[in-house]
């Protein structure tokens, strides 16, 4: 069979692709290296499958993939569902001031707005409730007051379904599972939030609207047929087709499959897209006339986070959503530095490791006289008085993936980064100077961490380009169609295709400009 479209990926680009070919009634094949998670088996104890492993993907596909690359950690996700997995909720229209500059001039913030709207249509972000905002939501609040900026602070719009009669709980939930569910508008079952704080580790409510509750959803209704467990290995240009080379993974196995298609779309992420193309263009020679500029214009869009300590607040950073709120200062008046700050949060590990080995019966003998002096030991919170302050910032934008040895086996070649932070220092020193200020004002105390004071690394989960949109083949990868130079009917719809860093979270921007690709292809 030859399809249609064949989509790589199936994070907030690959979704949309998926379901928008399928409502258009053509064959579509989502190849998807992750597995498809259900809220049963989510990590949360050690134990768990937590690491999905480029190298044997055979042996480790877990939860998240991590690499590690000049001096920066990428944080992606490896399932049906991709980055809205791990992501924060966050969806939100990038700034008027985000087109101004760096884009092909088809793309502009009058452009992107419908697009934007059809993305809202179908993740229906909500603000968080006033009867259920968090004790980091108010520290915000307070802390914009105190420096007299009250007026940059706004609640974000988060892929989250709200109980409009629920309350932030006074301790931890009991349960991770919703006590009142809802059929959602594309036919599946969701909870409402219980404030478990497990955003980022997989939503037991099923309150976060991740993408396989809507646009994935859609597509499998219309017939798209998502392959989970098939890693791509490359991408053969055959005359007015292409052949996707890829394995079947799992279970310490690889089977090598071949898939044919008039049509593919990489929605692999910035590192996955990039690396594809770099290994189809100069490993295989199977897609020769892909840009010399591939790989240039990387960004870790500018995320950082600094943990502040107080002597007379409960924060509680384990409930409640991972971001609530941010304080704006992407409008450049803060000595021309572009920056988002946000509240932050993070799961419940020890709580969550607790849980998990009692529910599992890793408890060994005395298991009840561990769990009680577990219960003792742990009071729900154990960084109950820490904020972490987070935020983007507009870095430098000028980082260079290339298709390197590897220095421990230089037989073999990987994605590898050229990135000089010293290029990014002003917009990210801005950014956590604005943590710092933010603590002082509340009578926090704030600790920057070493990584970055000593050793200037990062880590991000929104990183950006590599396979950017410029107007010819000598600047970028793709055109403003996101149709790849010198391959006509490939194309690449996910954060690699982002030119420049947006100082805030990306998803909604990733999504918009794929419903944007695709309906300029089904057009045609």
């Amino acid at each position: 069979m030859i399809f249609d479209a064949i989509i790589i990926g199936s994070g907030f680009g690959g979704a949309v692709a998926a379901c928008r070919i399928a409502e258009a009634g053509q064959r579509v094949l989502v190849l998807e290296r992750g597995r498809r998670w259900s809220p049963d088996d989510y990590p949360r104890g050690p134990d768990d499958d937590w690491i999905f492993d480029v190298d044997e993907p055979e042996e480790q596909n877990g939860w998240i993939d991590l690499r590690f690359l000049d001096d920066m950690w990428v944080a992606q996700g490896a399932g049906v569902g991709g980055g809205s997995l791990i992501y924060a909720n966050v969806s939100i229209d990038a700034p008027k001031e985000a087109f101004e500059s760096g884009w092909p001039s088809q793309i502009t913030f009058a452009e992107m707005a419908p697009y934007y709207a059809r993305v809202a249509a179908m993740l229906k972000p909500e603000v968080i409730p006033d009867n259920q905002l968090t004790p980091r939501y108010t520290l915000m609040r307070d802390a914009a007051a105190a420096i007299g900026e009250e007026k940059r602070l706004r609640k974000l719009e988060l892929a989250v379904s709200f109980d409009p009669e629920g309350t932030f709980p006074e301790s931890r939930p009991e349960s991770e599972v919703a006590t009142r569910s809802f059929e959602n508008a594309f036919g599946r079952k969701q909870g409402y939030c219980v404030h478990a704080g497990n955003c980022d580790i997989g939503c037991k409510a099923q309150a976060k609207n991740t993408l396989d509750l809507n646009y994935l959803a859609v597509a499998e209704e219309k017939g798209a047929e998502i392959r989970p467990l098939a890693m791509v290995s490359h991408i053969v240009a055959e005359g007015r087709h292409y052949a996707v080379v890829y394995h079947e993974i799992g279970n310490g196995k690889r089977r090598e499959r071949v898939v044919r298609t008039r049509h593919v779309f990489l929605a692999a992420g910035s590192l996955g897209s990039t690396e594809l193309l770099f290994r189809s263009r100069d490993l295989f020679a199977s897609l020769p006339k892909v840009s010399p500029a591939l790989g240039s214009n990387w960004s870790s869009n500018g995320d950082f986070l600094t943990p502040a300590f107080y002597d007379d607040r409960t924060l509680s950073p384990t409930l409640g959503p991972t971001i609530t709120a941010a304080i704006d200062f992407l409008d450049g008046k803060d000595g021309g530095a572009r920056y988002f700050v946000e509240d932050g949060g993070f799961p419940d590990a020890l709580g969550n490791a607790i849980r998990a080995g009692a529910k599992q019966g890793r408890m060994r003998p005395g298991s009840n006289f561990l769990k009680m002096l577990a219960g003792l030991a742990y009071d729900g919170d154990t960084l109950e008085n820490m904020m972490p302050w987070f935020g983007q910032a507009v870095d430098g934008g000028d980082g260079r993936l290339y298709y390197g040895r590897d220095w421990l086996r230089p037989w073999r070649r990987r994605l590898k980064l050229d990135w000089n932070v010293k290029r990014s220092e002003r917009g990210i020193g801005r950014l956590i100077a604005a943590h710092e200020r933010l603590s002082a004002a509340t009578g926090g105390t704030p600790q920057v961490p070493p990584t970055w004071t000593v050793l200037r690394n990062l880590v991000t989960p929104h990183p950006l380009g590599g396979c950017g949109m410029a107007a010819s083949s000598a600047a970028g990868t793709i055109d403003h169609a996101g149709e790849v130079f010198g391959h006509p009917g490939l194309y690449v719809v996910d954060g690699a295709a982002v030119p420049r860093p947006i100082g805030l979270n990306p998803s909604k921007t990733i999504a918009a400009l794929a419903e944007r690709t695709l309906d300029i292809m089904l057009r045609k």
